[in-house]
């Protein structure tokens, strides 16, 4: 990001409820205006060229502009997705297709030019108490390597690339449309001014061959689903010394079997009996950590919360850790003994309230039913 820090809607002089389109014309017209090709050696316009397109690729994404609308720019710095234009080439490998290489696409005149690699995406799944306190993991990838056989020129051993004879190795060609010139990336060589007459058979002149990698990767504490780290460079190296591309890592958390997960807090459902509910109990209740004594008072209704402070996940961002929110669920036994039945009844006759009689066995209850001798 630029350091300075300037309003992107004013940036590209739109409104903050401006359609996409608007924003791409607006964004099309500045580019035009700055452009190295139309401002060769002003600084200045190449800083605006920049400022552009930095507003241009969040506002022009939904996502990263519903984040922007809500947090500023503090919403889309460093977030997965937006780009890091550390120069011009780098705007021009993003977006250079939107201005159908009415400038050169991006591309020097008199050869080819760097390019930055792919960006490569894989996904990585941990334990939430490794989600909570952070860990490493061992990655395994494939990406590209440039060829051993042809040091990555893409022609055969002993043989070279050759100077493309459409564009005389410009990489451009200009075609004139009334008053008008306009030139676009050379058919024959792709814009790189040099060709391969025989290529390479191992990686058939693409210059990279599939290599394994394997990387060691901290994940930071307090990751979530669908959080996404960004490394940078790790993933497909670049074109005639481009920069390599960036490697996007998808986080996954398992499921937990005593803890639900709500962003920073965590649920934890805490099973008592109705004795403890009325009469009140002390429980030993899981954490990240270990253990808690949780003093449950008497009189405890089904459902009632107890938030523990500071027994959650923490923030990946630095905000304050989450809290742990015990919920009580009153259990009701499906079986009693015999004097459990007895002090239960004893009980029900103390509040005065109704309860079922004795359970009968169901042969005596069906005779009772057709011989209509069940006792009032």
């Amino acid at each position: 990001m630029m350091a300075t820090q300037r309003d992107y809607y004013e940036v590209l002089g739109v409104e903050r409820n401006a359609s996409v389109e608007d924003i791409k014309r607006a964004y099309k017209k500045l580019a035009a205006k700055f452009h190295p090709d139309r401002n060769p050696g002003n600084d200045e316009a190449i800083e605006k060229f920049k400022e552009a397109s930095e507003a241009f690729d969040v506002l022009g994404n939904d996502e990263m502009r519903a984040r922007y609308d809500r947090f500023g720019h503090a919403g889309v710095s460093g977030a997965a997705g937006v780009h890091q234009f550390h120069d011009v080439q780098d705007i021009f490998d993003a977006f250079g297709d939107m201005f159908g290489d009415l400038f050169g696409g991006g591309r020097r005149r008199g050869g080819s030019r760097g390019r930055r690699g792919e960006h490569l995406r894989t996904s990585v799944t941990i334990e939430l108490a490794e989600a909570a306190f952070g860990c490493n993991r061992e990655l395994k990838i494939r990406r590209k390597k440039v060829c051993d056989t042809c040091h990555g020129t893409g022609a055969k051993p002993g043989t070279s690339p050759v100077v493309c004879d459409y564009c005389a190795g410009h990489g451009q060609v200009v075609q004139s449309q009334g008053f008008f010139r306009i030139q676009t990336t050379c058919p024959a060589c792709q814009g790189e001014g040099k060709i391969i007459r025989e290529r390479c058979p191992d990686c058939r002149g693409t210059k990279f061959t599939s290599t394994e990698v394997r990387l060691d990767v901290k994940i930071p504490a307090g990751v979530d689903n669908d959080m996404q780290m960004r490394l940078g460079g790790e993933g497909d190296p670049g074109e005639n010394g481009g920069p390599s591309g960036d490697l996007f890592v998808d986080i996954r958390v398992k499921p937990h079997p005593l803890f639900q997960r709500d962003g920073r807090h965590l649920l934890c459902e805490v099973p008592i009996t109705y004795s403890q509910a009325a009469l009140g109990a002390e429980l030993d209740i899981p954490l990240l950590t270990g253990k808690h004594k949780l003093s449950i008072p008497a009189g405890t209704q089904p459902g009632e919360l107890f938030r523990l402070r500071g027994q959650g996940m923490p923030d990946p961002h630095g905000g304050p850790r989450g809290d742990l929110v015990a919920r009580v669920q009153v259990e009701v036994p499906k079986k009693l003994t015999k004097k459990q039945e007895e002090l239960l009844r004893e009980l029900a006759e103390l509040d005065s309230k109704h309860v079922s009689p004795h359970r009968k066995s169901f042969l005596e209850s069906v005779k009772e039913f057709f011989t209509g001798d069940e006792e009032e």
